[in-house]
């Protein structure tokens, strides 16, 4: 599984915007500024992660957007299936659109990472990811 850059990036945007929207609403200019990231496309990420109840945004003067709960309460895999979708390897977990699922050698193989990468993002929450990255140190 590779994930895109709407994955990457997103999630390197959640981190700052979870980081830096602790006393104020945060800006997409500014987020776009400290990671490098062109707004145009960031505009497109937040707008999937507000859809998915993972950032509000706040209009008017000092508007911008904040954490839509708690970052203990968001896992890495929320934010990554509301940018990417499903994750998974392969395309194939169950019997349902596959052809050779009963005679498939090596479904077991697909379903179990399928299932631990699922299990690993699942748990892992916006909290953690910040406490064991170097934005954590400063905080």
């Amino acid at each position: 599984m590779r994930l895109s850059t709407k994955g990457r990036y997103g999630l390197r945007a959640v981190v700052d915007l979870a980081v830096n929207s602790a006393d104020e609403a945060v800006s997409i200019a500014s987020i776009a500024a400290r990671q490098e990231l062109s707004e145009s496309y960031l505009e497109q990420l937040i707008a999937r992660l507000r859809k998915a109840g993972i950032v509000n945004s706040i209009r008017g003067w000092g508007g911008g957007y904040v954490l839509a709960r708690p970052a203990e309460d968001i896992t890495v895999g929320q934010i990554l299936r509301a940018l990417e979708g499903e994750l998974s390897v392969v395309e194939c977990p169950d019997n349902q659109g596959c052809d050779k699922y009963d005679t498939c050698v090596t479904k077991y193989v697909w379903k179990r990472i399928n299932d631990s990468i699922n299990n690993v993002v699942d748990t892992m929450t916006l909290e953690e990811v910040i406490k064991n990255s170097c934005l954590g140190e400063t905080q």
